[in-house]
């Protein structure tokens, strides 16, 4: 028997993600046809393998032609959307990608270390003792500290900066969206700011990387990457810090072990983002009739990538169901399943992941829930919006 099936709906995701769904997805009807409000519905994949394949083949299935984005657009906004490298197909999307990616390589984030476990340490500092909530004292302003100064952003304009990206991404939830904003704009309108300023006044940033040198891009492209950068390194690595602190809540015994055991740092941040996975889902649009697993899919089909499905997969992950924070090797989808949008932030997150963690392990041994989370309602972000902690 099938049961009711509906992994598009936001308003059930506010309640935790539909992994029950996802199971039976992956083990009855893992490419499944789906309504969609919007649409004459979409094929929903939940298995490891059709995600990648799907991933690595652009040319079979675009970013560009819809957009990666779950909801569809009409064609104003696909226009504005298409500019930003999300929603890029190659070759435009691997000459944008060469460009940006040099503020992005390993050399580069490595140097962010010290200034990551300095904002880890003082952010602990200002929480005192008693309790508080972790998502807005500690898995909140971490990455956005970072990402701010990444880009050169002055500290009085960190508060706005996440004040717009929260809006992006909680658009479906009535708490986080604002009647009359437009996040998108109000970002791009920034980025464009901050290019001109470093054209005139180069500095020590990314925003100037980009704008300077023989490869440089347009005030349009930085515009529209400061409004990516702002979602894909901030929103998603305050969700992943915040739902990895939840899933050792939820497994105290992998908080133990981390405890007796800091060379679990190593494995820990990709466990975290396969349980977590805080980017849940993408979109792609098939630019001819294929097949996947024998489904017929023809030109034009909306198909959705479930990454948060992907990443329980039984016949990639043994044990998939179980939080273990030294899990080697860890194939996840996190970041993406490979191919040209594989996560440009990748080394960035871990970083972030590790340094915090490890930090909170030595500050903080004794953290513990103080009631329970609130979950963002989203089918696109797997967000936690307050995770009470005593500390």
């Amino acid at each position: 028997m099938t049961p009711d099936i509906d992994i598009f709906s936001a308003e059930p995701y506010g309640l935790g993600v539909p992994h029950d769904q996802f199971a039976w997805l992956r083990a009855n009807a893992p490419v499944f046809w789906h309504p969609d409000p919007d649409w004459p519905g979409f094929w929903a994949l939940t298995r490891h393998e059709d995600v990648t394949y799907v991933s690595r083949h652009p040319a079979l299935f675009s970013s560009y032609r819809r957009s990666s984005m779950l909801y569809d657009a009409d064609e104003e906004r696909l226009r504005r959307d298409r500019m930003i490298l999300l929603n890029q197909d190659p070759p435009r999307h691997t000459a944008l990608r060469a460009v940006v990616n040099r503020g992005f390589t390993p050399r580069v984030i490595a140097r962010l270390e010290d200034h990551i476990r300095a904002v880890c340490h003082r952010l602990i500092d200002g929480v005192g003792t008693g309790n508080v909530d972790f998502v807005t004292e500690i898995a909140a302003p971490l990455p956005l500290h970072v990402i701010c100064e990444l880009l050169g952003a002055p500290p009085e304009d960190h508060e706005r900066i996440f004040r717009w990206s929260n809006r992006l991404i909680g658009f479906d939830d009535p708490e986080v969206r604002a009647a009359h904003t437009d996040p998108i704009n109000s970002l791009f309108h920034y980025g464009v700011t901050q290019a001109d300023a470093r054209r005139e006044r180069p500095a020590d940033d990314l925003i100037s990387r980009l704008v300077s040198g023989e490869d440089t891009l347009s005030e349009v492209e930085v515009g529209m990457f400061v409004t990516l950068l702002a979602v894909a390194g901030n929103e998603t690595t305050r969700h992943a810090v915040s739902g990895g602190m939840l899933a050792f809540f939820e497994h105290p015994g992998e908080w133990e072990r981390l405890l007796a055991d800091r060379s679990l740092l190593r494995t820990l941040p990709d466990e975290v983002l396969r349980w977590v996975s805080p980017l849940m889902a993408f979109r792609r649009t098939a630019t001819r009739d294929t097949e996947i697993r024998g489904q017929r899919i023809r030109e034009g089909d909306k198909v959705v990538l479930y990454y948060a499905a992907a990443n329980r997969d039984e016949d990639v992950f043994p044990d998939a169901g179980r939080f273990d924070i030294g899990r080697d090797p860890n194939p996840h989808v996190a970041f993406g399943g490979g191919g040209p949008h594989f996560c440009l932030g990748a080394h960035l997150a871990r970083l972030e992941l590790r340094v915090l963690f490890e930090v909170l392990a030595e500050r903080m041994p004794g953290i513990r829930p103080a009631g329970p989370a609130r979950r963002l309602v989203s089918n696109f972000i797997n967000g936690i919006k307050e995770l009470p902690v005593t500390v």
